[in-house]
């Protein structure tokens, strides 16, 4: 016979009551059937549950066992249905996260802060890679969602919002002429040698980096090259470059490095600001409908605790 959920909930308030008529009045039925319900468990189990009395009925050993797993059943039984119901609603199960190393300062940090907070549910794995390979990953179904530097040099299939918007700094070392200096004018550093971005693993950042260079009326000087933010960082550490890396990498920064902010240059009317803006994009499969991934983006983007570097900018 089928163990259905009814069957075991009869037994258990049985087991609970050691009476048929108090637990019958508590499952709503009459005494009769359910006796007989309870003598159809014992035959199919080939068991004896209970102990019967003309007042009460006692478990057996085996009864005493057999309601135990039954209440662990039904308690079983109960969690996975409301685990089912939280996942569509995207407050529980797992979530596969990309993101490139430039948002693991304070961006990263600030959507796993929120998402534990609000849904402690939810279990994000991480993935790091590039934001080429993240938007790969996502179109495949490998990746539910991923934060990458905009703009993608090919969005097809994919559906992408701004989540977050950051300037360029300069990184220089700390006994460096221009460290003096509280903000700079990307035309300083015309004469510097630079650590540049690979432009393969930071093909994003390493296009912006020249273009911004081009408008200030220069082409960075070839000094290094690194295909990770720590390693930028670490050649200006050696005191053998500047570079310019997101704004929030300062709050990793490496002993011996000062970061500087970039002045806003508008030369003969124009706004250069799109030179040193860098964007943070979330990416998601095109038509993608997954509650989960709804949510932590609504997260960030009522969220305002978040600074220049790390504040959200919806689109």
């Amino acid at each position: 016979m089928d163990l259905t959920t009814r069957l075991l909930e009869q037994f258990v308030v049985l087991a609970e009551e050691e009476h048929f008529g108090r637990a019958a009045e508590r499952l709503s039925m009459s005494q009769p059937p359910l006796s007989q319900a309870i003598q159809r468990l014992e035959r199919a189990l080939g068991v004896r549950l209970l102990e019967r009395s003309t007042r009460a009925v006692r478990l057996t050993t085996a009864g005493a066992a057999f309601a135990s797993d039954a209440r662990h059943l039904l308690e079983a039984q109960q969690a996975a249905v409301g685990r089912a119901r939280r996942i569509a609603h995207g407050t529980e199960g797992e979530l596969h996260l990309g993101f490139i190393s430039g948002i693991t300062y304070t961006f990263l940090p600030r959507v796993l802060r929120l998402t534990r907070h609000r849904l402690p549910g939810l279990r994000p794995h991480l993935h790091q890679n590039t934001s080429a390979e993240l938007a790969s990953m996502v179109r495949s179904g490998r990746l539910d969602l991923a934060f990458v530097r905009g703009p993608l040099a090919d969005p097809d299939g994919l559906d992408l919002r701004t989540v977050a918007a950051e300037r360029l700094a300069v990184a220089l070392p700390a006994n460096h002429p221009l460290a003096g200096r509280t903000a700079l004018r990307l035309a300083d550093l015309a004469g510097e040698s630079f650590a540049l971005p690979s432009l393969t693993a930071l093909a994003g950042l390493a296009e912006q980096v020249t273009a911004a260079c081009r408008a200030a009326g220069f082409v960075p000087r070839d000094g290094a090259r690194a295909d990770s933010l720590p390693g930028l960082i670490s050649h200006v550490a050696a005191a053998a470059c500047v570079c310019l890396v997101p704004e929030q990498v300062q709050a990793g920064a490496l002993p011996g490095v000062v970061f500087r902010t970039l002045e806003t240059l508008r030369p003969q009317g124009k706004d250069d600001v799109d030179d040193l803006t860098l964007t943070i994009v979330a990416a998601t499969r095109a038509g993608q409908r997954d509650p989960a991934v709804h949510r932590v983006l609504a997260l960030l983007r009522d969220d305002h605790s978040g600074d220049a570097g790390d504040s959200a900018a919806n689109t």
